[in-house]
């Protein structure tokens, strides 16, 4: 899953991709790069982020998105409205990705009434507060449990377990810690039977942990999703799509034996 960020804010690529003649090539080269699914969003969700209005969402994403409809791969909007998710769907979405698990009053309504598919994220409070001390019990655990409940909120709302994917939210919430405990136990979330998506690229983890800035990460962001294939990700979100997808087929080859 590549990542555009049509945002002046983001914490890697903040007012990069604003203009929207440099959005839409930024998604063409990801796709020939090798995206298998590109992901647009129009409010930053980095730790500290200020929310945006409706109509300011909609007037970074929609243009970009209809622009991209000839695309041979799938588009996904990055959004927790439920106004924001119907408008993108209406305008060629094909899966909603949503920070906040569609808990917002008429976002289930507003994917049970297409045949999309849907990204539930886990998140502990909002971005603006999200990473002032988050404390959990079990952090694997909690974070499996808000999934599960999700899902089957989605499948009472009528949105077909084959459709759900579930992302456990790194850096959403979580200390290093956390996320690094939750990356070595990535395989147990095949329990909640849907796939499971990783978004380890560039986060703030990775610059602790390497001492580097976010424009910097290349390397640690290839060997965190690579980590994440072998854990049983199978939606991985990235900035770098060439590379990491260079790394996933040395692994494939010789987990394979197709080289």
């Amino acid at each position: 899953m590549g990542v555009l960020n049509v945002t002046p804010d983001s914490f890697s690529d903040g007012g990069r991709f604003m203009d929207r003649a440099a959005a839409i090539a930024h998604a063409r080269r990801l796709a020939a790069e090798g995206a298998d699914l590109l992901d647009i969003g129009g409010e930053s969700s980095r730790p500290g982020a200020a929310p945006v209005g409706e109509d300011e969402e909609l007037g970074r994403i929609l243009p970009v998105l209809q622009a991209l409809r000839d695309l041979p791969i799938p588009l996904s909007v990055d959004t927790r409205r439920p106004r924001i998710m119907r408008e993108a769907l209406a305008a060629g979405a094909s899966m909603i990705n949503d920070i906040e698990a569609l808990e917002a009053p008429g976002a289930l309504e507003a994917v049970a009434a297409s045949s999309c598919g849907v990204c539930l994220m886990h998140k502990k409070g909002d971005p603006a507060t999200m990473q002032q001390d988050p404390a959990y019990a079990d952090v694997v655990a909690e974070v499996k449990a808000y999934l599960a409940a999700r899902i089957a909120a989605c499948e009472a709302a009528g949105i077909a377990r084959e459709r759900i994917v579930a992302d456990p939210g790194f850096g959403f919430g979580k200390t290093e810690a956390h996320n690094l405990e939750l990356l070595r136990r990535l395989a147990e979330f095949a329990e909640l039977g849907v796939p499971v998506a990783s978004g380890w690229s560039r986060k703030s983890t990775l610059g602790a942990i390497t001492g580097r800035p976010a424009g910097e990460r290349l390397a640690a962001s290839v060997a965190a999703a690579l980590l994440s294939a072998q854990a049983g990700a199978t939606i991985l979100r990235v900035h770098d799509v060439k590379e990491t997808r260079d790394a996933l087929a040395v692994w494939l080859a010789l987990r394979d034996g197709t080289a």
